[in-house]
């Protein structure tokens, strides 16, 4: 017969008590609390047992485990001191803490608590996987463990060789991990990478993987372009409290010398503020700069409020300097509330353009814009009564093309369908615009100043009869679609000004629409029919193929829409637009305008996005044919980028922009990157092509080093 399996031992660890005071064994179920430590039991868990009563010690051996609260020590041996209170281990020592780190070490001196002690050839494994070790150690409360001759790193060892120095790593004589403060720090360190040392620093202090927000110096940055020269930062971040703090982005570049940026940040319980500024005197001795800032609060259910102010010193400014710049600069301040069915807003917008050919008494300042919706509750017929109505005033001090604008659009509407698949929509309305205008340009070369407006009523009809089969386990969809709207001849008399509907593009996206303008400003007039055939092929997923293509008749020659257009006449250019996406690995989209007369296209746009982590591309390619009277040029542009993750550590990046029609390189970006677990290494090269003003094209060159857990460094 087998022999019974050894029964692993339990047993509360007996207190510490004088000598006068010690209970028998037998009672040291019930410890009291020691030295005015909390009453937490000690509990104690081993294969063997013994009590030597005479020296007042236990011993244990064997998969010994202690826990104390939410801490617990393993290890092979221990022995326990009453009289001391003092734990001896050694053999395999693990020490479990409620923070999530582990503490390993080859012999332990602590107490019973297991807070306080000395450690030889301890190893720590920090929250975030990053690791400490030393020879020897002293922790203190359970807070601060001090190590000597420590060694910091979060890259994983070689699995082929574990004795091999990791990536890098910080040695230093001291290593301080202080909890309370939430960090390490270190006396005479090195930073060695593969084991070579290439940093020293007498002190060098960074928080603990804890710590999300804390005060201090953020890695610097160096880096340079053959427009600024040599540039050099040095942030520092700084935490108010839980819900604010700043960042302040001291730079100094060698032809302009020093700036300053400030990004501030608030939380709100109910909203959240977030501000970016920047100054410099030039090497001219002209001050630039900047502000960004946008706010936004949430007043009550219904209301909330906020602002979007965004202004530079000059246009070119944000572009010289790194900072995000579009065209035109816009500011905005509002309030919007939102209550069942219905949504009103507030708004106030001003604008600065930075673009080399605008004219700045052009930029209008709207003050305010008010918009109204709502939407009806189904009524007895079946349909819904909307109602769209908006405010707008636009000054400019300049010029004096003042607007002031006062829109009402009622309308109703109902959807019809029956056992055969016809989907009937019917939609009427009636828009009433009021203006108050002054000098408002008009063909004929006089300025109207005055009152005008126009009352629009519309009807319009549309059809679809969509239709579906299967092919095998794909499901293939045909759908007829058939609209017709009914409106008077006109809209859009020259006392009108065009405020919000300058520019449009006819495509696939508003074949349909009852106005195809965007804003409000400017009617399509005229009876139209408009139509056209959708069709699909989809797997069970949802990939496939889609393609629709369409047209419009119009019974009236609208000359609101310039030669060129593709509306300028009765019969419209065709429209259409193809999408393939079979897999993960291949998405391809295609719109485009096609002239009626000739069939020459008058617009090409195409996006594709195709490959594999190995190799993966994107491309787009865009083509607009210059419209007749418009503001707006011609364009032909590819743009390309490519991506290979050639292993799992290395990829590759590039992107290039070429203005086709110019026969001219927009932009170029290179990078080819590095990372695993401890480290990011990038870099990049950048060449602009374009010159605006005091911008000239500029060459760029940055080496990125990211050190996990620590922080970055740009060369």
């Amino acid at each position: 017969m087998a022999a019974p399996a050894p029964v692993r031992q339990t047993s509360p660890l007996p207190p510490p008590t004088t000598a006068a005071a010690a209970p028998p064994a037998a009672d040291a179920a019930t410890p009291a609390a020691p030295n005015g430590k909390p009453d937490i039991p000690v509990n104690l868990l081993a294969d063997e047992m013994s009590f030597d009563r005479e020296n007042r010690v236990v011993s244990a051996f064997g998969n010994v485990e202690i826990t104390y609260g939410d801490r617990t020590l393993l290890a092979d041996k221990i022995t326990y001191s009453q009289d001391t209170d003092i734990v001896q281990a050694s053999g395999n020592i693990t020490i479990l803490e409620p923070s999530g780190e582990t503490l390993f070490a080859d012999q332990i001196t602590i107490t019973g608590d297991l807070k306080d002690g000395l450690v030889r050839n301890i190893g720590v494994i920090l929250a975030d996987r990053s690791r400490l070790a030393a020879n020897g150690a002293k922790r203190s409360g359970a807070v601060v463990t001090e190590l000597r001759q420590g060694v910091y790193s979060p890259c994983n060892l070689c699995a082929d060789d574990p004795d091999a120095p990791p990536l890098w790593q910080i040695k230093a004589v001291r290593v301080i991990h202080d909890k309370r403060s939430k960090t390490i720090e270190y006396r005479d360190a090195w930073l060695e990478v593969y084991g070579y040392p290439v940093l020293y620093t007498p002190y060098f202090i960074h928080p603990d993987p804890s710590v999300r927000r804390k005060a201090g110096f953020l890695a610097p940055g160096f880096g340079g372009s053959s427009d600024l020269g040599f540039v050099t930062r040095l942030p520092y971040f700084y935490p108010f409290d839980d819900t604010s703090d700043v960042t302040a982005i001291p730079a100094f570049s060698e032809s302009e010398g020093f700036q300053l940026t400030l990004d501030y940040r608030k939380r709100f319980k109910e909203g959240k503020l977030d501000t970016q500024v920047s100054g410099i005197n030039d090497s001219e001795g002209d001050f630039r700069g900047h502000i960004f800032t946008e706010g936004l609060w949430d007043i009550n259910k219904t209301w909330r409020a906020g602002f979007d102010v965004n202004r530079a010193t000059d246009d070119t400014y944000l572009r010289r300097f790194g900072f995000d710049s579009p065209p035109v600069l816009e500011s905005r301040v509002f309030a919007e509330g939102f209550r069942g069915r219905n949504y009103l807003a507030v708004n106030a917008y001003s604008f600065q353009d930075q673009r080399a050919d605008a004219d700045s008494i052009d930029s209008p300042l709207v003050l305010p814009l008010v918009e109204f919706s709502h939407v009806g509750e189904p009524d007895r017929f079946g349909g819904n009564v909307n109602v769209d109505a908006s405010l707008l005033v636009v000054s400019r001090d300049e010029s004096g093309n003042d607007t002031r604008r006062l829109s009402v659009r009622p309308s109703w509407n109902r959807r019809f369908s029956d056992s055969i698949g016809n989907l009937v929509s019917f939609s009427t309305g009636l828009w009433a615009d009021a203006y108050h205008v002054n000098n408002v340009s008009r063909a004929n070369n006089t300025d109207f100043t005055g009152v005008t407006g126009r009352i629009y009523p519309y009807a319009s009809l549309d059809w679809r009869f969509p239709l579906i089969s299967q092919l095998g386990k794909a499901s293939q969809t045909l759908e007829p679609i058939v609209n017709v709207v009914a409106s008077p001849n006109g809209g859009n008399p020259a006392k009108i000004p065009n405020e919000d509907s300058q520019e449009f593009e006819f495509d696939d996206t508003n074949l349909f629409d009852v106005n195809r303008f965007g804003g409000i400003d400017r009617v399509e007039g005229g009876t139209r029919v408009n139509y056209g055939l959708k069709w699909g092929l989809f797997s069970p997923s949802g990939r496939g193929l889609s393609v629709l293509v369409g047209q419009t008749y119009r019974f009236h020659v609208d000359d609101t829409f310039a030669k060129g257009s593709g509306l300028e006449d009765d019969l419209s250019d065709i429209v259409a637009s193809a999408r393939i996406n079979p897999s993960q690995y291949l998405d391809l989209g295609y719109r485009t305008q096609i002239a009626k007369d000739g069939f020459s296209a008058r617009r090409h746009q195409v996006q594709l996005n195709a490959g594999v982590p190995l190799l993966r591309g994107t491309a787009s390619y865009v083509f607009f044919e210059e419209p007749d009277n418009s503001e707006f040029s011609g364009r032909e542009e590819l743009a390309l980028s490519l991506s290979s993750q050639v292993t799992r550590n290395w990829r590759v990046n590039f992107h290039g922009v070429r203005d086709m029609a110019a026969n001219e390189m927009r932009s170029l970006v290179s990078d080819l990157v590095y990372e695993n677990e401890c480290v990011v290494i990038s870099t990049r090269f950048s060449r602009t092509f374009f010159q605006d003003r005091d911008l000239q094209p500029t060459d760029a060159f940055t080496i990125n080093l990211l050190l996990k857990t620590l922080g970055q460094i740009s060369f």
